[in-house]
């Protein structure tokens, strides 16, 4: 009798195990996230002193594009509360202006104007016309780099190599379209699949440990 309590018991629990890891697999169909938005595929930038409006392409110099879209990506939820904000510069000392439009499949996604030369540092500016409607409209202090990165884009601005991240600097022309293999985001999703594995285990661990104890109980009440 207490040899077939305790097949009963291990049957019970292999089969709760199975129920469990097959719950955690579908959890994430079940439950899964709202589609997300369109991200930006090219930034293209015009300016008075740009013949041609210049187009970077993300398959094309992913790391010129990446360099790009760190001026401007914070911009689209920037407050007017923030540190970063300012009030309208007069215009005798904002400089050389450069407009920035994100583009998703060619199509404009978010404009912004920069000025890497405006007297006491860049300045970026978020007009309240959008291509997909109108937002707050707000002057923010602009990154340090944001000279360097228009000017490595091809637009005649003096930039300044030695403000700019990861070494990437000098001359005009500086080819940036290096691979994109990016080792942080591997990283990344590599210990996220490793945490996810790791807490399924420990869930089915779990699992087993309470089977065998109630198991255990049982059999000592019965000796």
């Amino acid at each position: 009798m207490v040899r077939g309590t305790f097949h009963r018991l291990v049957s019970a629990t292999a089969a709760a195990a199975v129920a469990l890891a097959l719950s955690f697999g579908a959890a994430p169909a079940a439950h899964a996230a709202p589609k997300a938005a369109p991200k930006p595929t090219a930034v293209s930038i015009a300016g008075a002193d740009v013949a041609e409006a210049i187009v970077v392409r993300q398959e094309d110099r992913p790391k010129l594009f990446q360099m790009l879209m760190s001026e401007v990506n914070w911009l689209a939820t920037a407050s007017s509360s923030t540190s970063s904000s300012t009030s309208a510069p007069k215009a005798a000392k904002l400089g050389p202006k450069y407009t920035v439009t994100l583009l998703v499949k060619d199509a404009p996604n978010q404009v912004y104007h920069l000025y890497p030369l405006a007297a006491g540092g860049p300045r970026a500016h978020r007009p309240a016309k959008q291509p997909g409607g109108k937002k707050p409209e707000g002057w923010f202090y602009g990154r340090l780099s944001m000279p360097e990165a228009l000017r490595l884009s091809g637009a005649p601005v003096d930039g300044k190599p030695d403000v700019v991240s990861n070494g990437i600097g000098g001359g005009v022309g500086t080819d940036l379209a290096a691979d994109d293999a990016n080792a942080m985001t591997e990283v990344t999703q590599a210990f996220g699949e490793f945490r996810q594995l790791f807490l399924l285990n420990g869930a089915i661990l779990l699992v087993i440990l309470t089977g065998l104890a109630g198991m255990a109980f049982l059999i000592r009440r019965r000796v």
